[in-house]
């Protein structure tokens, strides 16, 4: 007669199991008290789309979105790396301007489907001709910032 002993293999995957599950147990305990969950940022819901039209204009429109009323100001990086912020001029107009030579005091976030126009300045080495790089970020009155648009046009 053959006998298999098989006795001792269901205690040992048992074994293997509680020991693995100790372990995930331990690690998202540890997780939880040592703060590591809870840098979690929310994604705010708000968009822009942006068009070039010609090779001297890139016309980028608001789109707005659920955390609209939160948008504080946007911050536009132009294809030639120049990078600019709406804000309010003192009367009213919503503008945009090069944030490396002007204060701005009264940053302001644009109404939805407000456009803003970016123009080609003829001391670049060369026109936006599609495939240029555009990038837009609101900064939300919680201190926080999102990129809403990261294109080429």
């Amino acid at each position: 007669m053959n006998f298999k002993n098989e006795e001792a293999v269901s205690p040992v995957i048992g074994v293997i199991l509680m020991v693995a599950i100790t372990v995930i147990l331990a690690a998202v305990i540890a997780a939880f008290v040592f703060g590591m969950a809870g840098n979690v940022g929310t994604t705010k819901n708000v968009a822009a789309t942006a068009t070039q039209q010609g090779s001297d204009k890139i016309v980028i429109t608001y789109q707005g979105g659920a955390d609209a009323p939160d948008v504080e100001w946007l911050g536009i990086t132009a294809p030639n790396g120049t990078v600019f912020r709406t804000y309010d001029d003192g009367t009213g107009k919503l503008v945009i301007d090069d944030v490396d030579t002007t204060a701005l005091t009264d940053e302001k976030a644009p109404a939805v489907g407000a456009t803003m126009t970016l123009h080609y300045d003829d001391t670049d080495t060369e026109e936006w001709t599609g495939r240029d790089h555009v990038v837009v970020t609101a900064h939300f009155s919680d201190g926080a910032d999102q990129v809403i648009l990261d294109t080429y046009v």
